[in-house]
């Protein structure tokens, strides 16, 4: 089963259920999709997985911030509220892989390029979220090459 369709089916189940908390928050990436859809003129075929996962790390990304904004302005309801979208759309993202597994993946990259200095950051980053995919947050990558060049 795709990732567009075990959405869809989650969403059936929640309003089902009566989640509708869990509805607005599946309602809310179902149009992110459809949006991406329409922009890059696949509403017939559809996304890639790959794509949907993309999306759906932009989401939790943007709800994570979010929170921490809420937490700056002293407004505790409003960060858990957005902690708990997140936490929702992280279960249709794959397992992701912790510090210490991707400083083995970026030692292996760095060894593969044959590159040593920072301004091989950008080439090293690259090489690595292509391999990683969505499993690695882009800016925990950054942090850990840029520690491992320096």
């Amino acid at each position: 089963m795709s990732l567009g369709e075990r959405i869809n089916n989650d969403l059936k189940a929640a309003m089902l259920g009566g989640d509708r908390f869990c509805v607005e928050v599946l309602r809310g990436i179902k149009a992110t999709i459809l949006n991406e859809e329409i922009s890059s003129g696949k509403r017939d075929t559809g996304l890639e997985d790959s794509v949907i996962e993309q999306l759906i790390a932009k989401e939790v990304k943007k709800r994570n911030e979010s929170a921490e904004v809420y937490d700056g302005a002293s407004r505790p309801e409003l960060a858990e509220n957005e902690r708990l979208e997140a936490k929702i759309l992280c279960g249709y993202l794959p397992k992701q892989l912790s510090e210490d597994e991707i400083k083995l993946v970026i030692k292996q990259t760095i060894t593969n390029l044959g590159v040593s200095s920072a301004s091989a950051m950008g080439q090293v980053i690259g090489a690595v979220k292509k391999e990683l995919g969505n499993s690695a947050d882009g800016s925990i990558i950054a942090r850990l090459v840029k520690e491992a060049l320096n």
